[in-house]
């Protein structure tokens, strides 16, 4: 049975849709199954994109504060 997308982690998600990218990029499935791997591949990529948007808006809350002010940043360097 397959997963759900919107029940996916990120890395899941991200997984399989590379397989799916590959066995399109093969082109050895019928059309009736490469339109629906293209429609799952959609779906996993939406799901990957608004993980990662989450994610960045988590990392802004935490780095500014609530008027966009840097809280006590580092050089990534040093």
């Amino acid at each position: 049975m397959t997963t759900p997308v919107e029940e996916m982690s990120f890395e899941d998600a991200m997984k399989e849709l590379e397989a799916v990218v590959g066995q399109l990029e093969r082109g050895d499935v019928a059309l009736d199954q490469s339109i629906t791997l293209y429609e799952r591949g959609a779906a996993l990529k939406a799901r990957c994109e608004a993980q990662l948007k989450a994610a960045e808006e988590k990392v802004a809350k935490i780095a500014f504060d609530e008027n966009g002010t840097p809280k006590g940043t580092a050089p990534l360097d040093g």
